[in-house]
């Protein structure tokens, strides 16, 4: 998530669906942006004092940042990859092939420039109460180490008895991002922290660690490295490929989903929202049509939507509403979530809902299409 580090989770609910916020977009300052590889920087946002409560977070979240680039409204979601620090928030962007954003981002963003950024989000987090004697793993591959250097931090300086592994996969060792970081903390934690870096490109002295991350080879560091009867939550992040490859083999080995979370980049595949308008659709007359109700901020809203069109109950929102919020519109970060009040939809993807908010009647706004002609939808609840 495009490497953009979309908040998804699977398995055990991080942050609950009672504890979750609907996020609101602020101007940030940029205070600074650091070269991580000559293909990614670290930006970092100073947050005044007003806004600090608006942006406390815990590890593992994430923020929408919104601007606008050749005169088109663009939006993506970065994982925050610093540990809580008052004053300042700061997010990893990795330059993707032909990603307008992140090749803005690395190419001309600079300190003193102002972003919109959305309030914290996402559920890829711990929600261990007590983290003595616990093994955390993290598997990352690319950027999406980027929530695990918080989560990291967090796990490790919690406790003086908690370990945490990290399986980090990239193609060369210039492609490693937070590389110094990452030698740092395995300073401060020596006994506690083991590092795995698995180059796809580039040789490496153990054999195991050099090539592709596939079945045979997860299986092999699963049985040598890291083994699954001693793990107590997994953290998941990377291209949808690795995600459910890890899912499917630490399942197949009896791993309990329940301690299994995971974030995605994208799924890569195409969506509708575009801007902060959605997409064009033009109801003729005479034609059927589905109506949609939604409350956002307090107030009311209605659209009509042509049958044939299959808009999403997001998109539709979009054309009457610019305030909708949306980030990703994959359905992979949650920040278009809403309660079906009445009516009926389905969804065609979820990777950001838990299972307790799907049972409350939870969406996600952008994979939903409605199966009644009235769909009732609120935003703020």
């Amino acid at each position: 998530m495009a490497a953009i580090n979309l908040g998804a989770t699977g398995g055990a609910p991080g942050a609950t669906a009672s504890a979750r916020r609907r996020g609101q977009f602020h101007s940030l300052e940029v205070a600074e942006v650091r070269p991580l590889t000559a293909e990614s920087v670290e930006v970092t946002f100073a947050v005044p004092d007003e806004l600090q409560d608006a942006f406390g977070y815990v590890a593992g979240q994430h923020l929408a940042l919104r601007t606008t680039i050749d005169g088109h409204e663009m939006r993506r979601s970065y994982s925050i990859c610093r540990p809580p620090s008052p004053g300042a928030i700061s997010v990893a962007i990795k330059r993707d092939l032909g990603g307008r954003f992140s090749s803005w981002a690395n190419a001309e963003l600079r300190p003193g420039d102002r972003i919109d950024v959305m309030s914290p989000q996402g559920t890829f987090t711990s929600a261990l109460e007590r983290v003595d004697g616990v093994h955390v793993v993290g598997v990352a591959a690319g950027s999406g180490i980027t929530p695990m250097m918080a989560l990291a931090h967090e796990v490790l300086s919690r406790s003086a008895t908690s370990t945490f592994s990290l399986l980090f996969s990239n193609r060369s060792t210039l492609d490693v991002m937070f590389i110094e970081e990452l030698a740092d903390l395995k300073d401060r934690y020596p006994a506690r922290l083991a590092l795995h870096h698995v180059l796809s490109r580039e040789q490496r002295a153990a054999p195991l660690m050099s090539g592709r991350i596939d079945q045979d080879r997860l299986e092999r560091i699963l049985a040598e490295l890291i083994r699954p009867e001693s793990v107590d939550e997994w953290f998941l992040c990377g291209p949808f490929e690795l995600v459910q490859l890890c899912r499917d083999v630490l399942a197949e080995q009896g791993v309990d989903p329940a301690h299994v979370r995971y974030e995605l980049f994208t799924t890569g595949r195409p969506v509708d929202a575009g801007g902060d308008r959605g997409r064009p659709v033009q109801v003729a007359a005479g034609e059927d049509v589905w109506t949609l109700d939604f409350t956002l901020d307090g107030q009311s809203s209605q659209v009509e939507s042509p049958v044939a069109a299959r808009e999403s109950i997001l998109n539709a929102a979009l054309r009457v509403r610019a305030d909708v919020p949306f980030a990703c519109a994959g359905g992979v970060c949650g920040t278009c979530r809403a309660k079906v009040v009445s009516g009926s939809v389905s969804m065609t993807e979820n990777y950001a809902l838990e299972p307790d908010e799907l049972e409350r009647g939870y969406v996600l706004t952008c994979q939903s299409h409605p199966k009644t002609e009235k769909v009732v939808v609120d935003y703020d609840v």
